[in-house]
Parts: structure tokens; C-alpha cells; sequence
């Protein structure tokens, strides 16, 4: 199911900045060659992590799931003149696809890939003072890899984790593991106090937290 009706969706999408010809043609090739690509941001959601990002100039993003580099690419849209977005892909196979979508962009030296586990790339991550992370990989973990990278986030910086409205379940009878998973890391993020905290209903729903 869609989180929004799709006539507002379109809606939004013709009223906000278009998406860049890179961007397009990410999202045209991950849709012709990559399993699963409904995984990719997408246009709206790409300009809300753009805005986002540029609202807070960050020197150091983290993001955690690559994909095919969409949302990264969009992150780094903000960066400051010196800045570097640090990004963690699990699978390996994506490598010359993501090199080459990050090189057809002017961002794409400020991109620093890393393949592997993530739980022990950012153990071995030496940077602190993330002004941004944002959270896109396996669901199960979101809350372990919210719990990893908080003391490295500075206070005032955003942690983003998508997906956390799974399609509306979250908020209905349904009660998968998946599910369950999901609406558990939302009432832990909703209850800690270290953190302001709000769910934008964008694509499948960005909880978006402000380290105090």
C-alpha cells in the first residue's frame, strides 16, 4: 500500500525542485538492472534528504545502506566546500555500478564507500561528530545501529532512519516480526529523552531525530 494517495504524491512531486538528469538516470538504471529498486529514494524523498542536508551544512555525514548511491548523492548535495559523506554498502556486487553513478555527479569526491559489515566499519570508524547519519539497511538492526553511532553523532546533529512506517503496519493489526521489529524501534526513539523526535509520512516514512 502507498503511505500517501497517489494523486498527492504526484502532486508533491510536481512542486518541489526537480530531480537532477543524474538522479534520473540513477533511478532509471537501478529500476532496469537492480533487484528490488522500489528500495531507492526516489525523487521527493531525495529533495527532503537534499533540504534537509542543506539546512544544516554538515562537514560529516554517515549513511548506513547504500543501494545504488540515490539518497547518498542527495546528502551530499549539502555538504560544506571540505565536507565528506562516509557510506556503508553490504553488498559488494554494486561497486562499479556505484563508482560510476558517483563520478556522473559533482559531488562524487566528496564520497568516501565502504564495503562490509556495518556494525564493524563504524566500530572501526575513527570520526566523531557526525552532523548527520541516516539509517537505510537491514530493519532488524535499525535500533542497534541507532544505539552504535549516537555518541559519535555531535549534539545538534540529525539521525534519519527510514522505512519506519513499513508500508502503514506500523499503525495497524498487522504483527510480523518485520512489524513488530519497525514499531518497536519507533516507541524506544519516541520515549528517549536524549533526543526530539518526529515522523515525516514521506514514501514509507522518515523518523527524523535531533541529538539534544
Amino acid at each position: 500500500m502507498d503511505i500517501l494517495p497517489h494523486d498527492l504524491q504526484t502532486y508533491l512531486d510536481d512542486h518541489c525542485d526537480a530531480e537532477p538528469k543524474a538522479l534520473q538516470n540513477i533511478n532509471r538504471e537501478t529500476y532496469l538492472k537492480v533487484l528490488r529498486p522500489h528500495m531507492l529514494s526516489g525523487h521527493y524523498q531525495g529533495r527532503v534528504l537534499s533540504f534537509l542536508s542543506k539546512l544544516i551544512q554538515p562537514k560529516l555525514i554517515l549513511e548506513i545502506g547504500t543501494f545504488t548511491g540515490y539518497a547518498t548523492i542527495c546528502l551530499a548535495e549539502g555538504l560544506v566546500e571540505d565536507g565528506i559523506i562516509h557510506t556503508i554498502e553490504v553488498n559488494r556486487e554494486l561497486e562499479e555500478m556505484l563508482n560510476s553513478h558517483f563520478e556522473s555527479t559533482n559531488v562524487g569526491k566528496k564520497i568516501k564507500l565502504h564495503f562490509g559489515q556495518a556494525e564493524q566499519i563504524i566500530g572501526e570508524m575513527p570520526y566523531t561528530g557526525f552532523d548527520l547519519v541516516f539509517i537505510d539497511a537491514d530493519k532488524k538492526n535499525n535500533y542497534n545501529y541507532f544505539q552504535l553511532i549516537f555518541e559519535k553523532v555531535r549534539s545538534g546533529g540529525l539521525i534519519i532512519i527510514d522505512n519506519v512506517l513499513w508500508k502503514g503496519k506500523v499503525y495497524g493489526e498487522e504483527n510480523d516480526a518485520d512489524t513488530q521489529v519497525i514499531r518497536k524501534l519507533n516507541d524506544l526513539v519516541a520515549a528517549d529523552e536524549r533526543v526530539e523526535k518526529l515522523i515525516l509520512p514521506v514514501r514509507d516514512g522518515l523518523l527524523v531525530i535531533r541529538k539534544k
